[in-house]
C-alpha cells in the first residue's frame, strides 16, 4: 500500500480501510506510542484502546468500535457470556485521539495487562490493530507458525 502526499493510504485495500502489516516502534518513556504512519489516517479521527485476547491491546477505530459494541450490547442481557464480555471490553477501554505526530498514550494498567515494555509489536489485523510485548509476539507467533497450514486448513472446511 503506497501514501498519497496527504498521508492517507493509497491502494487496492484503500476502500475497505483494512489495517494491515507489523511494526516494531518502542514506547516513549511516557508510555506513548508512536502509530505506524501506514494506520494514522484510518485512527486520526480517534480510537478505543482495550484489553484484547491473548494478553495483547485491541486499538479500534471508532467506527469499528460502535460496530462490536452494538453487536455485544443486543445480545440478551440473561446472556452471561455477553455480559461477562462487555464488562471486560468496555471496563479497560481508553478512548483516545492521536496528537499531531501520531502519539497515543497507552494507560498503566493496559500496559500492565499486556506486559508492555519498551519494545512493542504493532500488527494490523484488518479492522483493528493490535499491540504486543515484543517477546510474547515472538513466542506466540513462534507457536502459531507451526500450525498455520492446519489453522487454515480448518478455517478453509468452514467455507472462508
Amino acid at each position: 500500500m503506497d501514501t498519497a502526499t496527504s498521508g492517507q493510504p493509497t491502494g487496492a485495500f484503500t476502500g475497505l480501510g483494512l489495517l494491515l502489516g507489523t511494526f516494531t516502534p518502542k514506547l516513549d518513556e511516557k508510555g506513548r506510542l508512536i502509530l505506524p504512519a501506514k494506520f494514522r489516517g484510518r485512527l486520526a479521527g480517534g480510537l478505543v484502546m482495550t484489553r484484547g485476547q491473548d494478553r495483547c491491546l485491541f486499538l479500534l477505530p471508532m467506527d469499528e468500535f460502535s460496530r462490536i459494541y452494538e453487536q455485544v450490547r443486543s445480545a440478551p442481557v440473561t446472556s452471561r457470556q455477553a455480559r461477562d464480555y462487555l464488562r471486560m471490553f468496555l471496563s479497560s477501554a481508553s478512548d483516545e485521539v492521536p496528537d499531531k505526530q501520531g502519539r497515543v498514550s497507552i494507560p498503566a494498567s493496559l500496559r500492565e495487562y499486556a506486559g508492555l515494555g519498551r519494545d512493542v509489536v504493532v500488527i494490523g489485523v484488518g479492522t483493528r490493530v493490535e499491540v504486543w510485548d515484543a517477546e510474547t509476539w515472538a513466542a506466540y507467533s513462534e507457536e502459531k507458525e507451526a500450525g498455520y497450514a492446519e489453522i487454515a486448513e480448518a478455517i478453509s472446511d468452514l467455507g472462508i
